[in-house]
């Protein structure tokens, strides 16, 4: 990664161009769903078990939720780059590949 979500154009360390990538939305679909998947259950939890003020839990909440998302955006964004890489999809190339044995 270059940035918080910008995916270097090259690898720095094997030269492997990385500019043709299509992660698209599916980090923001897993991250949605993970956060959802976590802070809904915990969310009532928290609510049924020692009923907060509804402002405090919202606050606490909201901050969790995007603290969460800010957290494993990036991550799955890397992961799903990785994926298409392992995979040769949208343009890794097999030839291109680093470490690449060939099968004799």
């Amino acid at each position: 990664m270059k940035g918080f979500l910008k995916v270097r154009d090259t690898c720095p360390i094997c030269d492997q161009e990385l500019h043709h990538h299509r992660a698209d939305d599916g980090p923001a679909y897993l991250t949605i769903l993970v956060v959802g998947y976590i802070m809904a259950p915990l969310i009532l939890y928290v609510f049924m078990k020692y009923r907060p003020e509804p402002l405090l839990l919202a606050t606490s909440f909201t901050v969790g939720c995007v603290a969460l998302s800010l957290f494993l955006l990036p991550r799955f964004k890397g992961m799903i780059v990785g994926i298409q890489w392992a995979n040769r999809m949208y343009g890794f190339d097999d030839s291109k590949r680093p470490f690449t044995q060939t099968m004799e």
